[in-house]
């Protein structure tokens, strides 16, 4: 693949059942940070398709493609790195370099996931919208 469609950012993915995208994206926005004061949280990944292929992508590595600033931290990418291995185990997606993530991976402890049966518990945000452009 001569071109980065996703310009470094994300870890690259390929979905062998195209049914899985809508799960993927559903799946995303119950895994993230959780608030300690409240049952919210807030959504650490989305998933991008671009020309014919995927990536899962921190919602900071969203803003940097948009060409807004972010603070990224390792920690982010670490968890970014950790939600696509999830995936990967739970069979939604095949991560297309394992070594690009293998020596960052953070642990379960920082990513919170709510259970599909207990979503009515919690109230979710995201902070990035995909395809959504404020004016």
């Amino acid at each position: 693949m001569s071109e980065d469609v996703f310009r470094g950012h994300g870890v690259e993915v390929s979905i062998s059942d195209p049914d899985n995208f809508l799960k993927i994206m559903e799946t995303l926005t119950r895994i993230g940070v959780a608030s300690r004061k409240a049952n919210t949280l807030y959504q650490s990944c989305h998933i991008l398709h671009k020309q014919g292929r995927y990536a899962i992508v921190h919602f900071k590595e969203m803003f940097d493609l948009d060409g807004k600033e972010t603070d990224i931290t390792a920690e982010d990418l670490g968890r970014r790195n950790r939600i696509a291995t999830l995936l990967e185990e739970w069979n939604l997606l095949k991560i297309v370099n394992p070594k690009q993530i293998a020596s960052a991976i953070a642990p379960m402890s920082q990513v919170k996931v709510v259970r599909f049966k207990d979503k009515d518990k919690w109230l979710f945000e995201s902070k990035y919208t995909i395809g959504n452009k404020k004016r």
